[in-house]
């Protein structure tokens, strides 16, 4: 039998989709910000929601 192909299980998959609505000028600041820093908008999306959350602590 052939080995298994594809990517790696993982730990924690993302899985979940939530769509959002944004002004103009936020989708800016936000793709802009993800150019600058190399990040998906997903990826930038989730650290903001996990500053918010650890800031309430």
């Amino acid at each position: 039998m052939s080995p298994r192909t594809g990517r790696p299980k993982t730990d924690n998959p993302i899985n979940i989709r939530t769509s959002i609505r944004l002004d103009a000028k936020t989708d800016k600041k936000l793709n802009d910000y993800c150019l600058k820093h190399n990040l998906t908008k997903g990826e930038a999306i989730r650290m903001g929601v996990h500053l918010l959350l650890d800031e309430k602590k």
